[in-house]
């Protein structure tokens, strides 16, 4: 018996391991103390939310970006409302154009390299292709990688004129990155809901 419950123990203890080792950011090889530059922990910060809503947009299939959640998908009595709901592509192609908009003032006015009015355009498309709005949304992280690239510690906390509260470049790369994940925690739901189990839970 008491065999048993400590090979019990110890496998739980191993699955908090295992769950706490896949919530964790990626290991930094910088030793403790040393000072870290804005650009680096804030970079760090936009590659974990990468791998994951990049996960996320792959893993829906192509024939269900038009997926849109419906009253009869929750509980009867909701008061809800889903006459306005983002469907799942409209929910990748938001993210894109936030982040254009976001990262742009990261990068002290950098020019997003795509037409954001024709992007402005595709999130009102329900119907939106998975490959036109992957590439979107992969190419919006990567702009963001090159505005957080021009942070440094003078500039990284001078004040800016405010967007959505944030009135530093460093504010708003976080902030980007928050606005990010409460979009990935939608899409999340749209896979739940389709019967695919996101890439993060696997």
């Amino acid at each position: 018996m008491r065999l048993k419950v400590m090979v019990l123990c110890a496998a739980m203890c191993l699955s908090g391991v295992a769950a706490k080792a896949q919530m964790a950011p990626p290991k930094s090889a910088v030793a403790v103390g040393t000072a870290v530059e804005p650009a680096k922990a804030l970079d760090d910060l936009l590659s974990l939310y990468e791998s994951e809503v990049v996960g996320v947009a792959k893993a829906m299939p192509a024939d269900k970006y038009s997926f849109t959640p419906v009253a009869a998908t929750f509980a009867t009595g909701s008061p809800a409302k889903f006459d306005t709901v983002k469907s799942f592509s409209q929910q990748v192609t938001h993210t894109a154009l936030a982040n254009y908009f976001f990262y742009s003032a990261v990068g002290g006015g950098m020019k997003p390299d795509v037409d954001m009015a024709a992007l402005q355009k595709m999130t009102d498309d329900p119907k939106v292709s998975k490959d036109d709005a992957l590439k979107y949304l992969t190419g919006s992280i990567a702009f963001a990688h090159k505005a957080i690239a021009t942070l440094t510690a003078a500039n990284a906390f001078v004040a800016i004129k405010p967007i959505d509260g944030q009135n530093t470049r460093a504010g708003l790369a976080a902030f980007g990155v928050a606005h990010g994940y409460d979009h990935y925690g939608q899409m999340v739901e749209y896979l739940r809901m389709n019967g695919i189990v996101p890439p993060g839970s696997k």
